[in-house]
């Protein structure tokens, strides 16, 4: 069975895509060249004619505004999904974000505020899409959000973002096992650094960029393609075995020494 077969005529969500570097639009280039049929959501004018071409190019059948941080915005994409699809097979989940300021000093200076909002944002949204999407899917469907490595270590300029991430990571889990009798499966992909819209913001992205390089177990950095493969194989029937799972696409970096 290959991406093809698999996943054909398959339809899914993919919030996230901020422009032709997102790893969203990675995942989501990849899913449509298997035969998926592809939602995609956007905030505000500005990210819709970022988004809107890019949807357009892959056929998407649903291109439509969406505050993860509104229910009622958050149920209206839903009622879309029903009049449009009846129904749902994957979601993609690829949303973060956090004050630039609480990401240039100290974790330790992090407001109740900031907190809050790179929480809401981050993590929780993750909570509340799994939860309308749910009600849509039947067996053997999937759900996937993307994380990264300062979930489980300190890493320099990512502070509340990481903790923002490691909660996510814990959503996974108890949403896997929640799904699991449901035969709805949850994972994370933990990309490595990739160039993309939301890592510019993270101060000294540059120097960590280098040094997943200079020390990964591949010698290089990875590509949204790449990250894109791995979102797909855990979309689709080729991985019924996995939930509950947080894959590492970073070229071996987090393995090494």
């Amino acid at each position: 069975m290959t991406f093809s077969d698999a996943l054909s005529g398959k339809r899914g969500l993919i919030l996230g895509v901020a422009n032709d570097r997102s790893i969203a639009w990675g995942i989501a280039q990849v899913m449509a060249s298997a035969g998926a049929r592809l939602g995609f959501t956007y905030q505000g004018d500005r990210l819709e004619r970022r988004v809107r071409p890019l949807a357009e190019k892959v056929e998407g059948e649903i291109i439509t505004s969406c505050d993860v941080c509104d229910e009622k915005d958050v149920e209206k994409l839903f009622q879309k999904v029903d009049d449009q699809w009846g129904g749902l097979d994957f979601l993609v989940h690829s949303i973060a974000f956090a004050d630039k300021k609480d990401l240039e000093k100290e974790y330790l200076d992090t407001g109740r505020e900031g907190f809050l909002k790179a929480h809401d944002i981050s993590s929780y949204s993750f909570t509340l899409l799994a939860r309308e999407a749910a009600k849509r899917m039947t067996a053997g469907s999937s759900m996937v959000t993307m994380s990264y490595l300062g979930a489980e270590r300190a890493m320099k300029g990512y502070n509340v973002m990481g903790v923002a991430k490691a909660s996510l990571e814990a959503s996974v889990r108890y949403l896997a096992a929640d799904l699991g009798p449901r035969d709805i499966r949850v994972n994370a992909v933990s990309a490595g650094p990739i160039q993309t819209l939301s890592a510019r913001g993270i101060s000294g992205f540059s120097e960590i960029f280098s040094e997943v390089e200079g020390r990964a177990a591949l010698g290089r950095g990875v590509t949204t393609e790449e990250v894109g493969n791995t979102a797909a194989f855990l979309l689709s029937p080729l991985a019924s075995g996995i939930t509950g799972e947080v894959i590492y696409v970073d070229g071996g970096f987090r393995m090494m020494g």
